[in-house]
């Protein structure tokens, strides 16, 4: 009668240690569960950003334009910024580099930055990383034979990112840049509703986005450069604005020392 019982036992010591793994699995699975809003968390501070403005404690801002598409205006951007003796920062597609060659030089020549805004301004998130650098290659290279200087920071089109192309710009020691301060001239808002937003929304390391060839960003800018330099900013092209390694970037964009 000794053997019976000695099965029934190991049978009886298995089912408990069965019982007690399949406890610890409901445990750790409960686990994930509960923490799981934390781990996505987590793992999405890790996203690849640029740079949407700069740690200032002084009063500083950087003026930008993005240039795609017409060309009507941009003599009188320069007219009016020498007027202000303010420098800024023009993202050019190559595209609009093949066009108005004379008006990229005429910017580089004012003692603007001459920046890259794409080739054919495509969303990079669609292209593979090859294709990014092909394309900011491109670019480049248009600039580069106007204005002799190569550029280092690049404006994504439509301000469409995802990591790869983040990556892929940084993997040429270019900088993305994007903007906290968007004037949405490209909305065709009127001068005093383009003056009223960009003047309440800039802070200490500020990029402003403007459009070349926007319908009412000419007629508002000499308001708007007139306020800040009342309030005390000093304007400096994006380049003089950023900040140099080592650096950190938190979860608004604001690129911050250390």
């Amino acid at each position: 009668m000794s053997k019976p019982v000695r099965t029934v036992f190991v049978f009886f010591v298995r089912k408990k240690w069965q019982s007690a793994f399949l406890c610890l699995c409901l445990a750790a699975l409960m686990f994930y569960v509960v923490n799981y809003p934390a781990a996505v968390g987590a793992s999405a501070t890790t996203r690849q950003l640029p740079i949407y403005c700069v740690q200032r404690d002084q009063k500083l801002v950087s003026i930008s334009f993005d240039a795609a598409w017409g060309n009507e205006d941009t003599q009188q951007l320069i007219d009016i910024l020498g007027q202000y003796q303010v420098k800024a920062t023009f993202f050019v597609v190559g595209e609009w580099a093949d066009k108005y060659p004379e008006s990229v030089k005429a910017l580089y020549d004012a003692g603007h930055e001459v920046m890259n805004h794409s080739n054919t301004h495509a969303h990079y998130p669609q292209l593979s990383p090859d294709e990014v650098v092909a394309d900011l290659n491109a670019c480049n290279d248009k600039i580069e034979a106007i204005t002799g200087v190569r550029p280092t920071l690049v404006r994504l089109p439509y301000g469409d990112y995802d990591d790869n192309s983040i990556n892929a710009v940084r993997s040429i020691g270019m900088e993305p840049i994007q903007w906290d301060v968007d004037s949405l001239d490209w909305k065709d808002l009127s001068a005093e509703e383009i003056t009223a937003r960009v003047t309440s929304k800039v802070g200490p390391g500020s990029i402003v986005l403007f459009h070349n060839a926007a319908l009412h960003t000419p007629e508002a800018l000499p308001c708007i450069l007139q306020t800040l330099l009342q309030d005390g900013y000093t304007f400096l092209p994006i380049s003089q604005m950023i900040l140099s390694q080592p650096y950190t970037i938190d979860h608004t964009g604001r690129q911050c020392s250390g």
